[in-house]
């Protein structure tokens, strides 16, 4: 392989888990996937995780090899 050609990277990083347009709470988002509490606003857009299902989110979307 030639060094002066970066491959790229074999998995991508994963993405920062925070929704883009997050809103400061409260009143603070139920979890969407264990109807926890979240740190997002109740008006916070698209998917939101509590912290411990973020964290396995990202376990299960880590790269492996």
């Amino acid at each position: 392989m030639d060094p002066s050609q970066d491959a790229a990277p074999s998995c991508p990083a994963p993405a920062s888990g925070a929704p883009a347009g997050r809103v400061p709470g409260p009143p603070y988002a139920d979890c969407v996937q264990c109807g926890g509490p979240t740190e997002y606003g109740a008006a916070t857009p698209g998917v939101v995780l509590c912290p411990v299902c973020a964290w396995q989110e990202a376990q299960r979307s880590a790269c492996s090899g």
